[in-house]
């Protein structure tokens, strides 16, 4: 199945930022979605957005840290439309700090989040791939997964990893299944708002105003990956601001 239009494609951390936005534009090209993020609100929301204009959505609360809430994401995938197409592993952590901080509980929460949640993903979406002889991995990592900068060194150790699993998962997909990892730049989210380190947050906040891009381009990114022939595997997409180093 080529293109967009009624392909079923869910998505983790859709409740706001680039998930949101990628829901948005999908569900426009006539995707069907099923949704899911830990704050279950602002997702019922991003659904009846979507249900309003026409388009196709169903919401599920998913903390990606918990293997059973990616099985039951998949699962809904099937009961409401009957397969799965897409999963775009979207949700992440990105807890930014010093070493010295010693903030270890948020070292654990992005390895839990970004590293272990593409995992649980795999584990869920992969058995239904091969059953039904097609699919496609779209995972959010970051251009911090090719360069380090101070603050950034747990962040970016998830996010190199998350590359190296996308592409083990490639070359062990075969000719019917596809990966995609997408690394976003700055991008205009609430990112820096997760940094407990005020002086780290501010820096963040203050790079995203001067140069940060929207959510919409990476959403846009997704899109060209997911539409391309069955034949035809995007690998790998680095989008950030032209204005970034």
């Amino acid at each position: 199945m080529a293109g967009i239009d009624g392909k079923v494609v869910a998505i983790t951390g859709a409740s706001s930022g680039i998930g949101e936005a990628t829901a948005v534009l999908l569900a426009e090209r006539g995707a069907r979605l099923v949704l899911g993020a830990r704050r279950s609100e602002r997702l019922a929301d991003v659904v009846a957005r979507i249900q309003e204009a026409g388009g196709a959505a169903v919401q599920i609360r998913t903390d990606v840290t918990r293997r059973d809430d990616l099985h039951a994401l998949v699962a809904l995938a099937g009961e409401r439309f009957g397969r799965l197409d897409v999963l775009v592993g979207n949700a992440g952590a990105g807890t930014i700090s010093p070493l010295d901080d010693l903030r270890v509980g948020e070292w654990d929460r992005m390895v839990d989040v970004n590293l272990k949640g593409v995992l649980h993903g795999i584990g869920a979406a992969l058995p239904v791939f091969r059953a039904q002889g097609s699919g496609h991995f779209i995972t959010t990592a970051s251009t911090a997964a090719f360069r380090i900068v101070p603050n950034m060194a747990v962040y970016a150790a998830t996010k190199f990893a998350v590359r190296a699993l996308c592409e083990g998962l490639r070359q062990e997909a075969g000719d019917s299944l596809r990966v995609t990892t997408v690394s976003p730049g700055a991008v205009v989210t609430d990112f820096a708002e997760a940094s407990t380190n005020e002086q780290v947050r501010a820096q963040i906040t203050e790079l995203r105003d001067r140069l940060a891009i929207p959510p919409e381009a990476i959403a846009r990114a997704i899109a060209f990956a997911i539409e391309q022939p069955a034949a035809v595997d995007v690998n790998e997409l680095v989008v950030r601001p032209t204005a970034q180093s």
